[in-house]
């Protein structure tokens, strides 16, 4: 069923049956009534191609993601493009995915140079970043889902500064004074604001950390287990993984090594998902609405796109879960 169908049908033009079902133009009210109740008897949907040519739109939506070398919180990215999908569905969009990294952006390129998307979405940020420098050179919509230093980006991000700070902070007043931190690349933004979280927690609290208990860049089972041996050796309060992957490999190696927590020794992270829901004990972390940070970052794309005032950053909630593996026995 076409317009130039109900336009027969209808004996009307197809001017009329076109503004009648834009709700764009001058028509009565009685005719746009006629038109609507006969397109919804005949479930008439607007052709995408047609659609796609007379508004010079794809109707595609581009979600970036780190590629599979990269990914040790695939939970997040999986929660992300769900709510990302979501709010696409509801606008007629589709969604492509495309792997890049921090030095190789070929499929990013490839949907913006064979014009597949009317904006992008980008899944991680990095320091010198790639992606934000191309985009911002073609000038097609995009938003950041993660912070960046570059001006001009419209950013949605959790508030992973203020959060870290927070938790810091509380194991801090347990007296938990000397904390080791164990984090992955420093060349992703996250893991830099979450260290500043860290170090902001102990500057609160008005004490000094023990740089030396501060491992960044540690990937890999071999790296944190050796990470992990050395910060028993130097008697640490308590061992804070920069993710759940991190957290989740650090209680691992403390298992093998028939180490109680928060008994022998305590644990939090950073960030929780699904990956240490059923952790025993339960386990001290962050918690963010991933899901609600993917369709608020979807929701200022498509504001973009259509040429609405866009918030330039916009922080998510947090909250701080304070269990069992932090616990003063």
């Amino acid at each position: 069923m076409t317009i130039d169908d109900i336009a027969r049908e209808l004996n009307i033009s197809k001017t009329t049956v076109s503004r009648a079902l834009s709700g764009k133009g001058r028509i009565s009210d009685s005719t746009r009534q006629r038109v609507m109740a006969y397109a919804n008897d005949v479930n008439y949907k607007p052709s995408a191609i047609a659609q796609s040519l007379a508004t010079s739109r794809t109707m595609n939506i581009g979600f970036v993601m780190p590629n599979e070398a990269d990914i040790v919180d695939m939970p997040f990215f999986q929660t992300c493009l769900w709510g990302v999908t979501s709010m696409a569905t509801r606008m007629d969009y589709d969604v492509f995915i495309s792997m890049v990294s921090a030095t190789d952006i070929t499929g990013l390129k490839r949907l913006v140079e064979n014009s597949k998307v009317d904006g992008l979405l980008l899944g991680r940020t990095y320091t010198n970043d790639k992606a934000i420098a191309y985009l911002q050179e073609r000038k097609l919509p995009f938003v950041t889902i993660g912070s960046t230093d570059v001006d001009g980006v419209v950013q949605v991000d959790n508030n992973d500064r203020a959060g870290c700070t927070d938790l810091t902070g509380l194991l801090l007043l347990k007296g938990l004074k000397k904390l080791a931190l164990v984090g992955g690349d420093s060349t992703y933004v996250v893991n830099n604001n979450r260290l500043n979280g860290f170090l902001d927690g102990y500057a609160r609290a008005g004490l000094t950390p023990d740089e030396s208990l501060i491992h960044m860049n540690v990937n890999g089972m071999y790296m944190i287990e050796k990470t992990v041996h050395d910060l028993l050796e130097k008697r640490v309060d308590c061992i804070i993984g920069m993710d759940d992957s991190i957290c989740n490999s650090i209680l691992t190696n403390l298992v093998k090594m028939n180490l109680s927590i928060p008994e022998d020794i305590k644990v939090a992270s950073f960030f929780n998902t699904s990956i240490l829901d059923h952790n025993k004990p339960s386990v001290t972390s962050l918690k963010f609405d991933v899901a609600k940070l993917g369709m608020t970052a979807c929701e200022r794309l498509f504001d973009l796109i259509d040429g609405r005032p866009v918030k330039p950053v916009t922080l998510m909630n947090y909250e701080v879960l304070m269990k069992e593996s932090t616990q003063i026995m």
